[in-house]
């Protein structure tokens, strides 16, 4: 798996030099270019990690944490000049895993993204958990959750969010969802794909979750 790292970081040196540096890693990189669409980038991206700065154009790192965290339990490893213990105690108040302080090693700050990458994904790929764009979907129950609030889905509700969520970002074919839904050699009306796509999409709406499913005309679906 290529793991996906957000830099939200305004010193543009230090901003390359680690995106240069973590890409030799073979980790996908983005740097963030408009600071006042933060959230909108992050969303967009989707990433794995998220290096955050405390001084910010417009609003600060603490700020950016904890409007992630209300939907989002990505680690975030706060990166800054600042190394009193009050800005270390506010930064894992505020929802930071981790934090290190400038000026440090390239390798030390490779050490504690694989510490926490391993810690937060090599732990939860033994749960029963996906989770994309702070949607989090339960696969023992059946339950999709959003923010505070929660909704349990259908059986075959449930297996086309599976599917879609274990190929994120990849149109899934109607073919694929079919095959997946029925697993069968009898004739099954592509309406019925449909008619389940739409409930799960009702469903969704019920906790706010909207537009997270699109469609690809006569291809099939993503999220």
């Amino acid at each position: 798996m290529v793991y996906k790292i957000f830099i939200v970081e305004d010193d543009k040196v230090i901003s390359q030099k680690m995106a240069e540096f973590l890409s030799s890693w073979n980790y996908q990189v983005r740097q963030v270019h408009d600071f006042s669409k933060i959230m909108e980038e992050f969303i967009a991206f989707d990433p794995d990690l998220i290096l955050m700065d405390i001084t910010l154009p417009h609003l600060n790192g603490y700020h950016w944490t904890l409007e992630i965290r209300k939907f989002s339990k990505v680690p975030i490893l706060f990166v800054s000049s600042a190394n009193d213990d009050m800005n270390i105690v506010m930064a894992i108040s505020q929802g930071a895993d981790d934090y290190i302080t400038k000026p440090f090693d390239l390798q030390v700050l490779a050490a504690k993204i694989q510490a926490l990458l391993r810690r937060t994904y090599d732990f939860n790929s033994q749960s029963h958990f996906i989770e994309h764009k702070g949607v989090r979907f339960n696969v023992e129950d059946n339950t999709v959750s959003f923010q505070d609030k929660s909704i349990e889905l259908t059986k075959n509700e449930a297996k086309v969010l599976r599917l879609l969520l274990e190929r994120k970002n990849s149109i899934v074919s109607r073919d694929d969802l079919m095959e997946y839904l029925w697993k069968t050699d009898y004739y099954v009306d592509e309406n019925a794909l449909s008619v389940n796509v739409n409930r799960l999409r009702k469903k969704l709406e019920q906790i706010d979750v909207r537009d997270f499913i699109i469609t690809k005309k006569g291809i099939g679906y993503l999220v």
